[in-house]
């Protein structure tokens, strides 16, 4: 009986998601030509990234690529197929953090996963953080519409194992939806939830605030994403080139501290590879780290 009800609503999942509207405005068979020759874009940075009132230097990637997703379990399909209806099309970005505070080091990683072709929210986020004092791990999921789950692990006692829900958008999925087409995003007064990665840096509360978002030319070839926040609180920035693929060309993180001072995270691409990284995982492979600009 029980596995009755549970392929039951995994069926009904499925049928309801296959309902989903299309994306309007993009031309997906040019998008289908550089996405979907089976390898991934990963791009290198150099960051200044700002942790206990100071600014330290450290190195970010970016890798997107699109994978088939299941709907129902929201992870990558093993073997997809034989999934059916029961898989989509994603665009997943990875971006790593990596700098040092003192004598210990950072390393951080967020996943966004958006589909491709559906118009819809993206469905799943999580976030890790690795340091000498432990760690932590954050996920969410998209339930229906807006509105996520999510959870929280963590060696902070005032954030424990935690669950918690919220309905919006997702900072963390403007960087796919630039990927798809900066048409895609959506602008002015905006019901969001800020990054993971800076609630991981606050340890403020998962609620989704209001946000106002604007997409603007910079340059002759560069447009950029702005997000401002109501509570005066965080301002984001991402430039991308104006052209498809509209890859990823900056950001700034402007974050204001209780005590009015303004802390500034920048990155500026340094390398870009087009490769299918999974596959070049030899000792021979690692002169494509030195393409990439990347120290470590």
């Amino acid at each position: 009986m029980l596995k009755k009800l549970i392929f039951g609503i995994a069926f009904l999942s499925v049928v309801f998601s296959c309902s989903q509207p299309q994306r309007e405005d993009v031309d997906f068979e040019a998008w289908g030509r550089y996405w979907f020759q089976g390898k991934a874009e990963i791009s290198s940075f150099d960051l200044t990234q700002y942790r206990y009132g100071e600014a330290r230097e450290g190195e970010a990637v970016l890798v997107f690529v699109t994978e088939d997703f299941s709907r129902s379990n929201q992870v990558k399909l093993d073997n997809p197929d034989q999934a059916g209806r029961d898989k989509q099309s994603v665009i997943k970005m990875n971006q790593t953090r990596d700098f040092v505070t003192g004598i210990y080091p950072y390393h951080m990683m967020l996943s966004a996963f958006t589909p491709t072709k559906e118009q819809s929210n993206g469905v799943k986020f999580t976030m890790s953080s690795q340091e000498w004092c432990g760690q932590s791990f954050v996920q969410l999921n998209l339930k229906s519409g807006d509105s996520y789950s999510g959870k929280i692990f963590s060696y902070f006692e005032k954030e424990g194992d935690d669950s918690f829900s919220f309905s919006g958008l997702s900072e963390d999925d403007l960087w796919n939806l630039i990927r798809i087409n900066p048409n895609q995003i959506p602008t002015g007064s905006v019901s969001m939830m800020p990054s993971l990665f800076y609630q991981r840096f606050t340890h403020k509360g998962f609620e989704a605030q209001e946000a106002f978002v604007r997409v603007r030319d910079i340059s002759n070839n560069r447009s950029q994403v702005e997000v401002t926040y109501s509570n005066g609180n965080r301002v984001l920035k991402v430039d991308f080139e104006k052209e498809f693929p509209y890859q990823i060309m900056a950001w700034e993180e402007e974050d204001t501290r209780s005590d009015g001072s303004k802390e500034v995270t920048k990155a500026s691409r340094k390398g870009l590879k087009v490769v299918d990284y999974w596959t070049r995982n030899k000792v021979e492979d690692e002169f494509l780290r030195k393409e990439l600009n990347l120290k470590n």
